[in-house]
């Protein structure tokens, strides 16, 4: 069986596995926007309502995308798709083409995020480029097959782990002392970071946000109601059989006992106080027709 170019152990990068879907779409739509400005069909002074800059963000909010898709010159163009065209098709078909681009674009908004954080330090520069996004990648690689071999310069192997440690070091350096040579460096960082917060812990920050969000409130703690089963209601007796009285003609009276146990529960549920005047009136009329109906009883008990 033929092991897979992408896999530990060794990569021939370009040979082995095709080009996958969405790498090849992002390409063509990043040398497609750089070709329309290089022939003026864009105009360049659309680059400034395209490209990201923290003072003009809450006007352009569109801008954290869109910069993605611009770049300063051919070779800035051609060195991050060749990034995407080495690193992207292994990642792609091991996610699958969805998260892939769910990814690409968290990575890429990663460096948009962190020229604000870092706003202090770099200042208002407009930013342009798929580095962030492509920086997200390397770590992902790495993540994903951290022995495999990436040739420095093409010629010197070097283990995808050791790399991006490197890149990232010299990055977080290259930050630090800010940007004379024109390149966004925090954006580079901005993208490493966030790719490896977002494989590392994506999973476990999208459950609390979820848990924040969609809470729900805990419901209020009631005591426990005993219920009591209602009474079978008895056939009515024939007239002049001796317990056909008053007593038991209120017994048998299916819509005064079903109204008396519905106003029992509801004082259990929520005691004296939820009852209406109108069931209060009713309680006491039939309190007064029960002491009635009881006094020959209690009479006859005394003789």
């Amino acid at each position: 069986m033929r092991r897979p170019a992408y896999q530990s152990g060794g990569v021939r990068f370009g040979h082995g596995f095709p080009m996958s879907r969405w790498v090849l779409r992002l390409m063509i739509a990043n040398f497609a926007i750089f070709l329309l400005t290089a022939l003026r069909i864009i105009p360049m002074s659309a680059i400034e309502w395209l490209g990201f800059a923290v003072p003009g963000f809450l006007t352009r909010p569109w801008t954290i995308v869109t910069y993605m898709f611009l770049h300063g010159g051919f070779a800035h163009l051609f060195m991050n798709m060749l990034a995407l065209f080495f690193f992207g098709p292994p990642l792609e078909r091991k996610w699958g083409s969805r998260f892939f681009l769910k990814y690409y674009l968290a990575t890429g908004l990663g460096g948009a995020a962190f020229s604000v954080l870092l706003y202090s330090l770099t200042g208002p520069t407009l930013m342009i480029g798929a580095s962030g996004a492509i920086f997200g990648l390397l770590v992902a690689f790495a993540l994903n097959w951290p022995d495999a071999k990436i040739f420095l310069y093409f010629v010197f192997p070097v283990p995808a782990k050791w790399f991006v440690a490197a890149l990232g070091a010299f990055t977080l350096l290259s930050t630090a002392q800010g940007s004379p040579d024109g390149v966004a460096h925090w954006a580079h960082l901005g993208g490493l970071v966030t790719g490896f917060v977002y494989l590392r812990y994506g999973e476990r920050i999208g459950r609390l946000v979820q848990q924040a969000l969609y809470k729900e409130k805990k419901a209020k703690t009631v005591k426990p109601v005993r219920v009591e089963p209602r009474r079978k209601r008895r056939p009515k007796p024939a007239n002049g059989s001796p317990s056909s009285g008053p007593r038991h003609r209120r017994r048998t009276d299916g819509d005064s006992l079903d109204e008396v146990d519905r106003i029992l529960d509801k004082i259990r549920a929520g005691g004296m106080d939820s009852l209406t005047p109108r069931e209060r009136a009713f309680l006491d009329e039939v309190s007064r027709q029960y002491k009635e109906t009881q006094q020959p009883e209690k009479k006859s008990r005394t003789h």
